[in-house]
């Protein structure tokens, strides 16, 4: 009677030539020996009857067996006397810590948490860390408690335990954290809550209260519509336009239209994007999505600089909802606000583009200020001037960005993915004008680069 084994076939009757290919490579490899007619890897031969062979299906296994398997090396004779022999390297841990050392993946009962990316990581680890929690480095593992990944991908969530694990970012928050899904939910929310009565308690904010004149440019009726009203308009009468890709942030891809020239220039940009991707120069990608938005000329200054407030929103939980605000920081530029300067650091607040000032080392500590330090220059320099109530921005500026934010959620409450593990935490953006009028940026995905944050 023959004996049935199980084979690497890429391995199968070529053992000896890859043996001698890898010596001359100088690889290491390690055997695997497994006992014959028993647990045969994905995609192995199988004997079935003379002359007939079988590829046999794929077999899942758990992280915990692929690991215990990897480790061990079990040696057994056949019934005809020889070994079965798959020959497979074993994956050796190549990660190291910023000395140099090596990390080792933690064993044991847990709990593990896996945190992929660096953005955040130093707030997270130690807060895990100091609750007994052992972080793992192995992105496939899926005996994790918590998993925080930077970047979403399908695969992440592809074995999540829903009630047992905890998983950062919400699937499709796009529609809550790009300018183009914050604007598109907050218009059909609108158009729906217009036709509902709403209690006195419950009154819903209109958009022109909170967001300037927003117009997409990936929409093709609202993109000839700019172009049409800026094409009458001299450059004397004309505002100012802030442009910004959907999708991107830290600033990045955000440039100003001051003028008729810088109008039309970005006209003929978009319609080479729209040209290319008709003759299928672009078929691998989508387009870059933009929108164009009325840039407030007349902000706020602390100091004589521009700033923005970021602020947090947590969604704590998705089934049920439970959703928190959070108080963050305040945002200053480098340089004197000047309306008419080119340079964007001027016009931007965020750190990424702050520390491409020259003078951002010396300046540093003045680029972020806490909200105790915001409301008590408010407090000294405008609370008089403006007849604004004491603590204004610990108090009715604080309940104006938790009602902003509380509309931009309920605009999003139903197209979220709801499933027991799932949170978030955005952080939105705020503006103030010189009549303390406060409006909204597009929500954007924790970013994490300051002190104050959280």
């Amino acid at each position: 009677m023959s004996s049935k084994c199980s084979v690497d076939p890429c391995s199968y009757g070529q053992d000896a030539a890859e043996t001698r290919l890898e010596k001359k490579r100088g690889q290491e490899k390690e055997e695997t020996e497994v006992p014959c007619g028993s647990s045969r890897p994905a995609g192995s031969l199988r004997k079935e009857g003379p002359g007939r062979e079988q590829t046999l299906p794929p077999q899942t296994q758990t992280w915990k067996e692929r690991q215990t398997f990897s480790q061990s090396s079990v040696n057994q004779e056949s019934q005809s006397g020889g070994p079965c022999i798959m020959a497979q390297p074993v994956q050796r841990s190549k990660l190291k810590d910023l000395s140099g050392r090596q990390i080792e993946e933690p064993r044991g009962p847990g709990p593990f948490y896996f945190f992929g990316g660096t953005n955040g990581a130093k707030i997270v680890s130690n807060y895990c860390e100091s609750r007994g929690w052992k972080r793992i480095y192995n992105k496939d593992r899926e005996d994790f408690n918590l998993k925080w990944c930077e970047t979403k991908s399908p695969a992440q969530y592809s074995n999540f335990r829903e009630g047992r694990q905890l998983m950062y970012q919400i699937p499709n928050n796009k529609v809550l954290t790009t300018k183009i899904g914050l604007l598109s939910s907050l218009q059909q929310y609108e158009r729906v809550s217009s036709r509902v009565s709403h209690g006195q308690a419950l009154r819903r904010l209109k958009m022109e209260e909170f967001i300037p004149t927003t117009l997409r440019m990936d929409v093709r009726e609202e993109r000839e519509a700019f172009f049409a009203q800026q094409e009458g308009v001299s450059n004397r009468e004309s505002r100012m336009w802030i442009c910004k890709p959907t999708g991107m942030n830290q600033g990045r891809g955000i440039f100003l239209l001051k003028s008729k020239e810088d109008i039309a220039a970005f006209r003929l940009k978009l319609k080479h994007m729209e040209d290319c991707r008709f003759n299928r120069k672009m078929h691998y990608r989508q387009p870059q999505a933009y929108i164009v938005q009325h840039y407030i000329q007349n902000p706020l200054l602390l100091k004589g600089k521009k700033f923005d407030v970021r602020s947090y929103l947590l969604i704590a939980c998705t089934a049920p909802y439970v959703v928190f605000f959070r108080h963050g920081y305040v945002r200053l530029t480098c340089d004197l606000y000047d309306p008419t300067s080119k340079n964007l650091s001027a016009h931007l607040t965020n750190q990424y583009m702050q520390k491409k000032n020259p003078l951002y080392s010396q300046l540093k500590e003045d680029t972020v200020w806490s909200m105790e330090s915001f409301n008590a220059y408010v407090n000294d320099r405008f609370q008089a001037a403006k007849d604004l109530p004491r603590d204004w921005v610990l108090g009715a500026f604080a309940k104006r960005m938790q009602q902003i934010m509380s509309q931009c959620f309920l605009a999003v409450k139903s197209k979220l993915d709801c499933r027991l593990g799932f949170f978030d935490l955005i952080g939105c953006d705020f503006l103030v004008d010189e009549d303390f009028k406060v409006g909204v940026a597009a929500g954007d995905e924790l970013q994490s680069s300051s002190p104050y944050k959280l």
